[in-house]
């Protein structure tokens, strides 16, 4: 490569300051004009789907920690009645049987007398019938419990990693012991074109926690997400232009480099891919207004405002995410997920005061949640937009100390609404008192293929030279809850 070349391009990269220079990187080593050190040579598929699409796009909602599905989306009455027994005690002895317990690491404790002191806790909220479909949740889900007759239940999941790298696993699908794998975002990202000119199509909005911060991994940092704070006045670190520039000064520069590249052209024939990228630049600079003008919800009626908690200091902070991600979503972006309470271990790790921690999770999250999910479905979005709502693991049938649950890895649960997914419906289950997922199993991948299906994407036509994936990387989708 001649030094002229290599000049230009250094000076096309050193010309992007803040949301701009990540963007506009991202977008040339994507296409292999300006490569990070550990970006791949390939380029990505032509953004078109595998085959017809029922979703164009993908909301993914995560709440760190664990959630318990016997206190959510799956709730057992025998864990009350037999409430201070062991599991040994109960008609239930079965669920500790070793042959049952080869998924992961579970150490069965018994006392001096040989007797198991994990002791079943009973339900700490109560339960009751939702919708038209009778599907029964917690009483700490109220508001998405109304939207019940358009989500799939899925409570039968199971994992493998019983700490909190199953954060990763979830993303991913492969243990973090692994090593670094792409999350989905990033393979949707790979896999599809952007739906608009404006903004970003795949974003990340909530804390992450350090296993949890990349996406591309081997497939590159161009489809790592772009972090982003409900904040119009600062919706990402180094969202202004550096060194203070004022707008008209950054399109000068604009305006420079592109001036200078039509001249280069001529001098330069060979350089094709080098001006393509040209309005890859000019989108960058167009970020720079569009994304705080999303996050700006002053457009936005009162009863909106109200319908996503805002008005409410309980439900505000994740109320605001829930409206920005429906306004991303009408906007065109591709792939938005929301991470609820990381930090540490992460909020809904409940190990201790499971009733206290729950009901102060579900409180923040349930009203926006169900806000989003019928607003989108008013405007005619929810047809076109995968929802789904998922933790890296379950809680335990008994307690934890006096009044916890511990991390539950062989049974629990996540829900999916819009995009062609069926709604009012259960499938899968776990046995009596929520130990074992024991009806249609399914392992974290299939969430992915279900997600990647209703896309149009085909995982194995994902693959890329040199890299095999296994056949667990894949998933199988479940068909059972697609329209």
């Amino acid at each position: 490569m001649s030094r002229s070349m290599m000049h230009r391009r250094q000076f096309l990269a050193d010309m992007g300051h803040g949301f701009t220079g990540l963007a506009l990187g991202a977008m040339l080593a994507r296409d292999g004009i300006l490569r990070a050190s550990d970006a791949p040579a390939w380029a990505p598929p032509d953004g078109k789907p595998h085959f017809p699409a029922k979703a164009k796009s993908v909301v993914w909602l995560f709440m760190n920690g664990g959630v318990s599905h016997m206190e959510s989306f799956d709730p057992k009455p025998e864990l009350t009645k037999y409430a201070g027994k062991s599991i040994a005690e109960t008609p239930y002895k079965d669920a500790q049987n070793p042959e049952k317990l080869k998924l992961a690491r579970v150490t069965v404790v018994n006392d001096a007398n040989g007797q198991q002191r994990n002791k079943l806790y009973p339900l700490q909220v109560g339960y009751r019938k939702y919708g038209q479909s009778g599907i029964e949740l917690s009483d700490w889900v109220p508001h998405i419990g109304s939207c019940i007759d358009d989500i799939a239940i899925i409570r039968s999941m199971w994992t493998t990693d019983d700490n909190h790298g199953a954060q990763t696993q979830f993303h991913s699908g492969r243990h973090m012991l692994d090593g670094e794998f792409p999350t989905l975002g990033a393979w949707v990202h790979y896999g599809l074109g952007s739906l608009n000119d404006q903004l970003p199509q795949f974003i990340s909005m909530g804390n992450r926690e350090y296993w949890n911060l990349k996406d591309g991994h081997y497939l590159g940092p161009a489809h790592d997400a772009i972090p982003l704070r409900v904040d119009p006045s600062n919706p990402l670190d180094f969202a202004k232009p550096a060194r203070g520039m004022s707008r008209s000064e950054q399109k000068l520069g604009f305006d420079l480099v592109g001036g200078l590249n039509q001249l280069r052209s001529v001098e330069y024939p060979d350089d094709p891919a080098l001006l393509a990228r040209i309005k890859s630049y000019e989108l960058a600079f167009k970020m720079q207004t569009s994304v705080p003008e999303t996050i700006r919800f002053d457009q936005e009626s009162k009863e909106t405002q109200a319908l996503y908690g805002l008005d409410d200091p309980a439900t505000r902070e994740f109320g605001m995410q829930m409206l920005a991600t429906r306004r991303f979503i009408e906007r065109g972006v591709r792939f938005i997920q929301v991470q609820h309470g990381a930090g540490g271990a992460g909020v809904w790790d409940a190990h201790g005061g499971l009733k206290a921690n729950h009901s102060k999770n579900f409180k923040a999250v349930d009203k926006p949640i169900a806000g989003l999910l019928k607003d989108l479905k008013r405007r005619g979005l929810l047809d076109s937009t995968i929802v789904l709502f998922a933790s890296e693991f379950g809680r335990t049938p008994g307690t934890q100390g006096s009044d916890g649950r511990d991390h539950h890895i062989y049974g629990f649960s996540v829900w999916m609404a819009g995009g062609g997914i069926k709604g009012g419906i259960v499938h899968g289950a776990t046995d009596e008192i929520g130990f074992h997922a024991v009806e249609n199993r399914h392992y974290v991948t299939d969430i992915h293929a279900t997600i990647l299906k209703q896309l149009g994407l085909d995982s194995r036509k994902l693959e890329i030279p040199g890299r095999k994936r296994l056949d667990i990387d894949h998933g199988k989708p479940i068909d059972a809850i697609l329209a």
